[in-house]
């Protein structure tokens, strides 16, 4: 019972990352292989000159994350609040400004698999935290704010359970 539960909770994952934009996906596999250090990711997803930059760019805000992870707050008080949702602002406006995320669901999918199901609660305070700064272009700050649901930013509790899906870089097969 418990691996059916298990398998079908992977699928409901792989459906909802099939769900997304192309460019989400990729951009999302991308920054797993960075900032889960699963690969060199230039030489996996750098295709040119600017690309490498933009890998090289994420790999320092990305220095972040083991921070974060160990510094999520509890739900009870606001004393480490500060610190840990203003580094994952900062990171989600990295991302954010890359343009390759175009929704909360694309931004939740990719940080609670950065970061840990544990950040769930915070996602939609930093998502639009980082949506409303100037940094991001008006037409797409509209967007990105208009992606959050009232559901996600009221959810009175968010599940705890670790992502099971975590997609990866497949090379295309040869003809």
């Amino acid at each position: 019972m418990a691996v059916t539960g298990t398998a079908s909770l992977t699928i409901a994952e792989m459906r909802e990352f099939a769900g997304l934009t192309a460019a989400e996906q990729r951009y999302i596999r991308r920054s797993l292989d960075i900032g889960l250090g699963r690969c060199d990711a230039f030489r996996v997803w750098g295709r040119n000159p600017g690309e490498n930059a933009a890998i090289r760019s994420q790999y320092v805000a990305y220095q972040e994350l083991k921070a974060l992870r160990q510094s999520i707050p509890e739900h009870s008080g606001f004393d480490s609040v500060e610190g840990f949702v203003g580094k994952l602002t900062r990171v989600a406006a990295f991302d954010l400004a890359q343009e390759r995320i175009d929704s909360f669901s694309a931004f939740r999918f990719l940080y609670e698999r950065l970061i840990s199901a544990a950040a769930r609660p915070w996602l939609p305070s930093a998502f639009c935290a980082a949506a409303a700064l100037p940094q991001i272009r008006p037409d797409r700050r509209k967007m990105l704010l208009q992606s959050l649901s009232e559901a996600a930013a009221t959810a009175p509790g968010w599940s705890d359970r670790a992502p099971s899906f975590f997609p990866e870089y497949i090379e295309e097969a040869v003809a």
